[in-house]
């Protein structure tokens, strides 16, 4: 226990780093965006411009700047948004966060929860019609971009069909129907074959036959021996993915003109809004590293030889 304890701790002190380390190289690289965060520049005076770059601080040594930064951090404090005047980056981001997030959570689960099952049953049916459709959606699902199948759910759906709204945030579920189809591609193509690989693995182990020659019905045998192992390097990537959905995917928010963190974010960029720029990334980059420690925590939970080998480390 406590070793594992031991572990946890590292792990967190890396987070903690990581973190410090994300935030340092996406400060300094802003510095070489080009333009300036002020509109209309060439209709300013230089007394209006120096005004203003004392007013955020821009006037300041990088160094300075970059210090100040890290204090503010510290205190919760994300800074004011050069592209919303007076309007605190945690509060744009807490606005936006909502449709994100439940587009996020609603495509993971959906595409994990499908995933694994198209990668069971492509396992146990190897080398039939259901292993060659799963092994080819999952190398298009993998291949083709997520704002590829945004289109072509909306043609289908909303313009042929005429059963779903096209875009924007204003039917409650229905509205978030088609971009969580679209964003569940992805997760699902991985899961089905991380899945399906190692289940065919794991199904010619030893203990899945000695299983199988205990007359234990098959249903049992998959889901309580043969899955528990194979869904393991399955965690390696949801945090990742998860992480991604859950701030949004930058185009596909466009597409279907969701008010989300990705639509706000490329705004950002396009204006040089540094604050909220660096405000998304932290967020972003908090709950990947969070979404990983989870990750490990349930290696031990699922296996606990994993536990024990990463304790004693």
């Amino acid at each position: 226990m406590q070793s594992y304890a031991r572990y946890l701790g590292r792990r967190i002190i890396y987070m903690i780093l990581t973190l410090f380390i994300i935030i340092s190289v996406t400060f300094l690289l802003l510095q070489f965006l080009p333009g300036t965060p002020f509109a209309n520049q060439d209709l300013l005076t230089e007394t209006q411009l120096r005004l203003l770059n004392e007013k955020y601080g821009l006037s300041d040594p990088i160094f300075v700047q970059y210090l100040n930064y890290l204090k503010n951090i510290l205190k919760g404090d994300f800074g004011i948004s050069f592209q919303f005047n007076n309007l605190p980056v945690g509060q744009i981001i807490a606005d936006r966060a909502g449709p994100s997030f439940q587009l996020g959570i609603q495509a993971m689960v959906l595409g994990t929860s499908v995933g694994v099952i198209l990668g069971i049953l492509s396992a146990v049916y190897q080398n039939t019609w259901i292993d060659y459709f799963t092994s080819v959606f999952a190398i298009g699902g993998r291949s083709v971009p997520n704002f590829v199948f945004a289109v072509v759910l909306q043609f289908i759906f909303a313009v042929w069909l005429g059963t779903l709204p096209i875009a924007f945030w204003r039917d409650g579920f229905r509205s978030t129907i088609l971009p969580t189809l679209a964003l569940s591609i992805s997760p699902m193509a991985e899961a089905a074959r991380f899945v399906r690989t190692e289940m065919i693995e794991v199904l010619s182990s030893d203990y899945i036959e000695l299983a199988n020659a205990k007359g234990l019905a098959e249903f049992y045998v998959i889901f309580k021996h043969a899955l528990r192992n194979a869904i393991i390097p399955l965690l390696t990537i949801l945090g990742p993915i998860t992480a991604n959905l859950m701030t949004g995917s930058l185009v596909v928010e466009q597409i279907f003109s969701i008010p989300g963190i990705g639509e706000q974010f490329t705004k950002s960029i396009l204006v040089n809004d540094y604050p909220t720029i660096m405000g998304i990334t932290i967020m972003y980059s908090v709950i990947l590293v969070v979404l990983i420690l989870i990750g490990d925590i349930l290696y031990g939970m699922i296996d606990p030889r994993m536990r024990l080998t990463k304790g004693g480390n």
